[in-house]
């Protein structure tokens, strides 16, 4: 199987620097799923589980709560605003997020911010919907 570097870069820390079969990332415009030798893209990312597939049979999980995708033939690179393993991810974290993001909106003079602050608010409100029930499944 052809493989690509992959990169998924937070604030505090690099999560993850390896070869990576595939990736999906959770853009704006819809899951994108990333190969070796993808058009070069570059995609705003909206809260959600990025999948990290290393090989035919070992995957890892990220949830990112923004940020951009940067897709060329040979590498993906993500800067997350926000980004945690997925196994360290429950409601209390998510709550956090949803209160950040509010706290942020209300305190916004600045239009085309509040906007996209309100996007970013009903993306996670939907992204804890469907966390809730894979946790539940």
């Amino acid at each position: 199987m052809a493989t690509f570097t992959f990169e998924l870069v937070s604030p505090e820390r690099i999560l993850f620097s390896g070869e990576a079969v595939s990736v999906i990332v959770p853009s704006v415009e819809g899951e994108m799923t990333v190969l070796a030798g993808h058009a070069p893209v570059v995609a705003v990312l909206k809260p959600g589980i990025v999948l990290v597939q290393t090989d035919s049979s070992n995957g890892k999980e990220f949830f990112v709560s923004g940020g951009l995708a940067e897709v060329n033939a040979t590498s993906v690179t993500i800067l997350a605003e926000q980004a945690r393993f997925l196994e360290d991810v429950d409601n209390a974290v998510l709550d956090q997020e949803i209160l950040t993001a509010e706290t942020r909106h209300a305190g916004s003079h600045d239009e085309a911010e509040k906007k996209r602050l309100h996007d970013q608010l009903v993306q996670l409100r939907e992204f804890k919907g469907v966390f809730e029930q894979r946790k539940a499944a």
